[in-house]
């Protein structure tokens, strides 16, 4: 799914329609999330190591939400935009 490099839409600080600037999200890495004992101990159990695993791993979502950061050229005031609950197709911004 393409968008426009800048779309006119509402910002919320300045109370009126705004050009804003696009970018695509993207989450950034997670500090110290896979290196927690607790997260450690949980795939050690998943892994089978010590007889019963604990719980099954759940599937993967098979698509997701896909968001874009719009910043207003007019107060530099960001929000995120969700395009589509759940679409396969991915976010790109025209050239």
């Amino acid at each position: 799914m393409e968008i426009e490099k800048e779309v006119k839409t509402f910002c919320p600080k300045c109370n009126k329609h705004t050009a804003h600037s696009v970018k695509l999200y993207s989450k950034g890495p997670g500090f110290g999330i896979g290196m927690n004992i607790g997260n450690r101990r949980n795939v050690r159990k998943r892994k089978g190591i010590k007889g019963k695993v604990k719980g099954q791993a759940t599937m993967k979502k098979i698509s997701k939400k896909q968001k874009a950061l719009l910043k207003c050229k007019v107060c530099n005031y960001t929000v995120e935009k969700v395009f589509g609950t759940r679409t396969k197709k991915k976010l790109e911004v025209k050239k």
